[in-house]
């Protein structure tokens, strides 16, 4: 396999080439290196490569000419070549994208210097770009080393063993196992009893749990993508009530009938929805919230909830329907939204973060930034039944959540739809 680097810092890559595996790779023919650099394509006495950005601002801008004449070039010399361009906004790497990138027979890849390059260079070309992660770097050649080693080693004869290549953390989605060497006891701290009983089989079972349990502990957000099976799936269900503090207990939510917009958009109060008591009950029980609150202050609606709330949780809905009876069992009614607040300041210990929930306007809090927050603090979500929350209601919460489909122009979900959008968006199974 080759790579081109076009790189204004060639002897950047010196020392890594030139040392362990790749080394030994190179020299066998595995893989090899050749590298171009822009300023050799400048025609001026100072080989310059870079100006001013248009529009101003802070940095430097990559010139086109030079790597538009350094491109063409490697075009003609390798018609077939895979041309990436580190960059902040481009493809996520992953493992896949190496393996995927480990059958090319040529891949380029473009190392950007100063605020990167000057974007008609992409229009020109067909470049893809890369990311390997949510930072900043003095350039791409860290980046491009990355990809380099993470490629080279899938492709075939670079590795000692060839499974060695893909038997490792994110080969299937979930992070590796951990390893023992000798000696069998270190520091008073033995080697696990399984690794040297022989049997492989036990040994591959524990491998797997030992995996699946570092991803839930580390990296939850892997185990959506990953691969599982249903005993992967019952493990993972009985290591997380064991040992995995959810955050579920710190969310609570309100379902607001009073103050509510109507059509013409005065506040009013509007009636209990058995349907609503119901589902976002089911929803609250499923994500383990904290509770959640049926706001209203009007007295016989007040009586209404107690009355259903007393049939599925001590008559007879709780025998016909155990489930049903625990879900329910998690509402609460208050006569206000600070009544809500209080109460969770009472059982919690802490005042509630409250968000306000909203179809409209563009929010100033992410559904991340709530998750962030309940590692701390109680967070108390209010959605708005009738035609939403009152204005003067939203504005004296701590934060609205930006709306569930904000890019789309049809935003008309049912409040019981989008609760269990937004719980889920917070407290999916990775969080």
């Amino acid at each position: 396999m080759h790579f081109s680097l076009v790189t204004l810092f060639p002897e950047f890559f010196d020392s890594p080439l030139s040392a362990g595996l790749m080394a030994k790779a190179r020299e066998s023919g595995t893989v090899d290196f050749s590298f171009r650099n822009p300023r050799d394509a400048t025609t001026d006495r100072h080989r310059t490569v870079d100006d001013r950005p248009y529009g101003g601002g802070p940095g430097m801008v990559m010139l086109p000419e030079p790597l538009a004449v350094t491109l063409r070039a490697l075009r003609e010399d390798a018609p077939r070549a895979r041309i990436l361009m580190m960059a902040p906004r481009g493809r996520r790497f992953t493992q896949q994208l190496a393996r995927e990138l480990a059958r090319e027979e040529h891949v380029a890849i473009l190392c950007g210097r100063y605020e990167g390059f000057d974007a008609r260079v992409e229009e020109l070309f067909d470049i893809e770009p890369v990311c390997v992660g949510d930072f900043v770097l003095n350039g791409g050649e860290t980046a491009a080393l990355n990809v380099i080693e993470a490629v080279a080693r899938l492709v075939p004869g670079f590795m000692g063993k060839e499974e060695s290549g893909e038997d490792e953390s994110f080969s299937d989605g979930l992070l590796e196992y951990p390893h023992y060497t000798r000696p069998e006891v270190f520091e008073g701290l033995p080697v696990p009893d399984v690794l040297r009983s022989g049997d492989h089989g036990r040994i591959a079972a524990w491998r797997r749990e030992q995996s699946l349990a570092a991803t839930l502990r580390l990296r939850p957000e892997l185990l959506p993508e990953a691969p599982l099976t249903e005993t992967d799936m019952a493990f993972l269900r009985h290591k997380a009530a064991e040992t995995v503090e959810r955050p579920g207990r710190n969310l609570h939510c309100a379902l607001v009938h009073y103050p509510v917009l109507n059509k013409e958009k005065k506040s009013v109060a509007v009636s209990l929805t058995n349907l609503d008591i119901h589902d976002i009950g089911r929803c609250s029980c499923t994500y383990g919230l904290g509770g959640y609150y049926i706001v209203t202050p009007i007295e016989d609606q007040r009586r209404l909830l107690d009355g259903i709330l007393r049939h599925w949780t001590e008559g007879p809905g709780l025998a016909a329907n155990p489930d049903r009876g625990e879900a329910l069992g998690l509402v609460r009614g208050a006569d206000t939204v600070q009544d809500a607040v209080d109460d969770i300041t009472r059982r919690t210990g802490q005042r509630p973060l409250v968000m306000a929930t909203s179809a409209r306007g563009a929010g100033d809090t992410t559904v991340g930034q709530v998750r962030s927050i309940l590692a701390e603090r109680p967070v108390l979500l209010l959605f708005g039944t009738g035609h939403g929350l009152s204005p003067h209601l939203v504005a004296a919460c701590d934060g609205t959540l930006r709306p569930v489909r904000w890019m789309d122009g049809y935003n008309h979900l049912s409040v019981r739809t989008a609760a269990a959008i937004i719980m889920d968006r917070i407290l999916g199974d990775c969080y």
